[in-house]
């Protein structure tokens, strides 16, 4: 806050003596005429460049109106939304009108999840199955809305079989078959001198992985080239499993990004909290189907 000495600035080291509480916040004049008619008594610093507030409810005070002065400007928010949504609106099946905001049931996408996430205040309703986005983000929901809206699309079970269909029978397809039966085979190739440690969450290609075994057996490079490109006839293989919540919640991310051509690393913390859902999801999924 840039303030001007006020004509009842407290003296220097005064305020140390008394019972109360600091405040600071963003310049504004209006603000600033709300603030002292809700405390007459508070002085300004120039020492600490903040507002004083005696008393010794002073901190649940000043708590009070901040809340206060945040429900305000979320409901002008709100209320500047819901005019550029009546003077622009998104006109999609995948969208529909609540009463506080917008209601959002597409189906499964990467791209729709990850573009949401990036929405401000946008939530998951687990139990409705849909995101919740606030008149507030109408904004940054519009800019967004063609990248979610073509996502979903793709995403229509009609779409995705006739996608399949057009695949079947192709190179691609046969490609993809062979990855796919790969990956379920649970392995991974090591170099033999850099091993990861067994029972710990760790970064592959794969995603993030808990090795349980690496048996020395040698990897015969030609029929998995293409899954995991620079492999050779030195590497060893090393069998994995997917980590739990409980696991990835208490692995330490690292700070530094890994090497290029690395076989595994420790993950970074953007690695982290994408597994992190994942594994509560699919442990929530599992709890849901036992008896």
């Amino acid at each position: 806050m840039t303030e001007t000495k006020s004509p009842d600035a407290a003296p220097s080291g005064e305020d140390d003596r008394k019972p109360g509480a600091d405040v600071s916040f963003p310049y504004d004049r209006m603000t600033v005429e709300q603030f002292r008619r809700r405390f007459p008594r508070a002085r300004w610093s120039d020492d600490r460049k903040a507002w004083f507030v005696p008393g010794s409810t002073a901190s649940r005070r000043i708590g009070r109106w901040l809340a206060e002065l945040e429900a305000e400007a979320d409901a002008h928010a709100d209320a500047k939304g819901r005019d550029a949504f009546a003077f622009d609106p998104i006109d999609s099946p995948y969208l529909e009108l609540g009463k506080a905001g917008f209601r959002i049931r597409t189906p499964y996408s990467k791209t729709v999840v990850g573009e949401l996430r990036e929405v401000p205040f946008a939530r998951w309703d687990g139990d409705l199955r849909l995101w919740h986005v606030p008149f507030r983000s109408y904004e940054d929901l519009r800019r967004r809305w063609a990248d979610i809206e073509a996502a979903a699309r793709r995403n229509e079970p009609e779409e995705r079989r006739r996608r399949a269909e057009e695949r079947k029978g192709s190179e691609q397809d046969l490609r993809s078959r062979l990855r796919s039966a790969e990956r379920k085979r649970h392995r991974h190739p090591l170099y033999a001198g850099d091993l990861p440690p067994i029972g710990r969450p760790v970064a592959t290609s794969y995603g993030i992985v808990v090795f349980t075994e690496i048996t020395g057996e040698l990897v015969d490079p030609d029929p998995v080239v293409d899954f995991y490109p620079g492999v050779n006839e030195d590497d060893l293989w090393g069998y994995w499993r997917a980590p739990t919540f409980e696991e990835l919640v208490r692995t330490w991310p690292a700070k530094t990004p890994p090497l290029q051509g690395a076989r595994w690393w420790l993950p970074t913390i953007e690695e982290l909290r994408p597994a992190r859902r994942a594994a509560r999801s699919r442990e929530a999924r599992k709890r849901a189907k036992t008896p």
